[in-house]
């Protein structure tokens, strides 16, 4: 019974960590991951407990969520190789 409010109260304290950790952009891609992490599990403990309970809901959000990962995980690799650093503020497009 507290499980789902267990769930969203971690989903809103990753939100909350995404609006306080802006400076690197690891901490933001884990804070969405964390996001995407408790929704599921909060799809899983909501959908769960009907009668008829069909897991595909739950398994295209993990999808979606893994795909985020490796995209944010790219974007990562590909930032840190051109600026030296995953630091916000050096991805100003401005640099001329």
């Amino acid at each position: 019974m507290t499980s789902p409010f267990i769930m969203i109260i971690s989903f809103f304290s990753s939100t909350a960590s995404l609006l306080i950790q802006r400076k690197h952009l690891l901490m933001s891609l884990l804070s969405l991951e964390a996001m995407m992490l408790s929704m599921a599990c909060f799809i899983m403990f909501s959908i769960g407990s009907t009668i008829q309970w069909n897991p595909f809901l739950f398994i295209v959000v993990l999808t979606f969520g893994a795909c985020e990962a490796s995209l944010g995980l790219s974007l990562l690799v590909i930032i840190t190789r051109t600026s030296g650093s995953d630091m916000m503020k050096t991805l100003s497009s401005s640099k001329c």
